[in-house]
């Protein structure tokens, strides 16, 4: 599948992916950047709850406390 961008860099998604992926109006889409390529994550609730849990153990909490603290 193929797509332009816009003079403003706005791209559209084919209706079928925004379909699979569950994209719908006012969807937050991740923008990761990976060697030559540009990845787009839809930032859906199932997505999320997918992310649950996967930095336990990893000191994310600790680190963002002590941010909270010195704001």
């Amino acid at each position: 599948m193929d797509t332009c961008a816009t003079a403003k860099g706005q791209i559209v998604i084919p209706a079928i992916l925004r379909r699979k992926y569950g994209i719908k109006e006012g969807t937050r889409i991740g923008i990761l950047e990976n060697g030559d390529s540009i990845i787009l994550k839809p930032m859906t609730e199932e997505y999320l709850k997918k992310l649950q849990g996967s930095l336990k153990g990893t000191g994310a909490l600790k680190v963002l406390v002590d941010e909270r603290r010195r704001d």
